[in-house]
């Protein structure tokens, strides 16, 4: 399945309307390779991916976390392995299997940043993102404003700032 006509490509079409191309539950596995960054509304492929996956069917989706802007204007986002959690969460039926990123990169800031970021480091920077998830239920009336956020983030709050920084 893909946007345009290429090698390989069996089924064309746009990836926000995956349930027009395939009956319901009909896939045991999904894998999904740098295209989240490409889609302007990745959280509505995530529901189309619920939609066409069979109940513990697996997901793989591995996508740009910090990657240069390419194939503009169609580079929407970039994902943390977190992001990819908030996106296939278990309000939408989804078990989390395993996350991570990959690919580590040293960067640093140039010298055209504003003066006060000039040359410094980049920490805890990686190419890519990636999650593994199974499908534990279907789920009909989703909303994403039913999503809990502690469950994505383990209970844990945001950082409390150092008053150094």
């Amino acid at each position: 399945f893909d946007f345009q006509i290429g090698a390989n490509v069996d089924v064309v079409g746009d990836a926000h309307k995956l349930s027009d191309f395939f009956e319901e539950e009909s896939f045991d596995l999904i894998f999904s390779s740098a295209v989240f960054e490409h889609l302007y509304m990745p959280w509505v492929v995530a529901e189309e991916i619920q939609k066409i996956l069979k109940v513990e069917g697996c997901i793989f989706i591995e996508t740009h976390f910090s990657f240069n802007a390419h194939e503009r204007p169609w580079n929407f986002f970039q994902f943390s392995e977190m992001g990819l959690r908030a996106l296939f969460n278990e309000g939408l039926g989804f078990e989390l299997v395993d996350y991570g990123l990959s690919n580590p990169m040293v960067g640093y800031f140039s010298h055209k940043a504003d003066k006060y970021l000039r040359y410094r480091p980049l920490v805890e920077l990686y190419c890519h993102s990636e999650i593994l998830c199974r499908k534990k239920r279907s789920v009909k009336d989703f909303s994403w404003n039913d999503v809990d956020i502690d469950k994505i983030v383990n209970g844990t709050r945001y950082p409390i700032m150092d008053s150094k920084n």
